[in-house]
């Protein structure tokens, strides 16, 4: 283990990410970002989220000797793009655009290397096919709240599992962190993300 390795910072309060990070293994400190993350108008989905984890790695501040890491996931349905859902009544009008029929989940991912101030920065896209669904059964999932923080109005790793049908392309994308992207965009940086795997997962709040 390399005294030298630069300490992850992740730009999220998001407890997807934290646990995707925790299950590899890594160890990295969580200091979440605070960005007006407003839609430009006809901004395309791809450089909304491209745009909003730059600017989330960089209003972290990372030091030298930091790597911060950064992530932005919406849901697109007819060019349409959901965010997260303002209250019960709108995850349920999400869920009816997105009940028994294919939509796309775009997640930016940005690192940003607080010593040469360089960033690396990239997009995954990945398709998901939702289950018809009752009226029944949207009111039910958006009563239980699960959808109230996610992008689409739906957790794929929560109760929304009951309502997919099938994944095209990257799963942890639709959770919220597309691992192998971060990884090909930190050896941009010159940095193999396995430096930091094999010595413990801890995490610093």
């Amino acid at each position: 283990m390399s005294n030298t390795r630069p300490t992850i910072v992740l730009a999220s309060a998001s407890t997807r990410r934290a646990e995707i990070l925790t299950a590899l293994g890594l160890s990295y400190v969580v200091r979440p970002s605070h960005v007006d993350e407003t839609r430009h108008p006809g901004e395309p989905a791809a450089l909304l989220v491209e745009r909003l984890a730059r600017a989330k790695a960089l209003a972290v501040a990372p030091a030298r000797g930091e790597l911060a890491l950064a992530a932005d996931t919406e849901v697109v349905v007819d060019g349409d793009v959901f965010g997260k859902p303002a209250d019960r009544a709108h995850a349920a009008t999400m869920l009816r655009r997105l009940a028994g029929r294919e939509h796309e989940v775009v997640t930016g991912v940005a690192w940003l290397d607080g010593g040469a101030q360089a960033f690396a920065s990239g997009v995954e896209r990945t398709t998901v096919r939702f289950a018809p669904m009752s009226e029944q059964e949207i009111e039910w999932y958006a009563a239980t709240d699960e959808p109230l923080d996610k992008a689409g109005g739906y957790a794929i790793q929560g109760r929304g599992a009951l309502f997919v049908e099938g994944v095209e392309g990257n799963y942890a994308n639709v959770v919220g962190l597309p691992v192998p992207l971060a990884m090909r965009l930190l050896r941009e940086l010159g940095h193999d993300l396995l430096d930091w795997l094999g010595h413990g997962a801890s995490a610093t709040w």
